[in-house]
């Protein structure tokens, strides 16, 4: 019998939420689609030149009024173009705030 062997060192939270997402002083937004401690995927069809590397700000809001939402420091580590024209981002986690 195969069992999954995850291979990340921090499992991935499903989210799926929508998002604001700082790049060069201009927003999109944008759905985080998984969280982790380390890193996040998130999906937009904004057309933007993106490159690994660059860093952009992410803000999760919150739905409850008690508690902040998540604003983090991100590096672009992966971009991958989906089939159905939206961009697939893999952002590091820098430092959240």
């Amino acid at each position: 019998m195969n069992y999954y062997n995850e291979k990340r060192d921090f499992i991935r939270m499903r989210v799926e939420t929508t998002i604001t997402v700082e790049y060069e002083g201009k927003t999109f937004d944008a759905i985080c689609i998984d969280l982790s401690s380390t890193g996040m995927q998130i999906e937009t069809d904004a057309s933007l030149a993106l490159s690994q590397g660059q860093s952009l700000r992410v803000y999760i809001p919150s739905s409850h009024p008690e508690l902040t939402g998540l604003q983090a420091d991100t590096q672009i580590q992966r971009l991958e173009k989906l089939d159905n024209g939206r961009l697939s981002i893999g952002l590091a986690i820098i430092a959240m705030q």
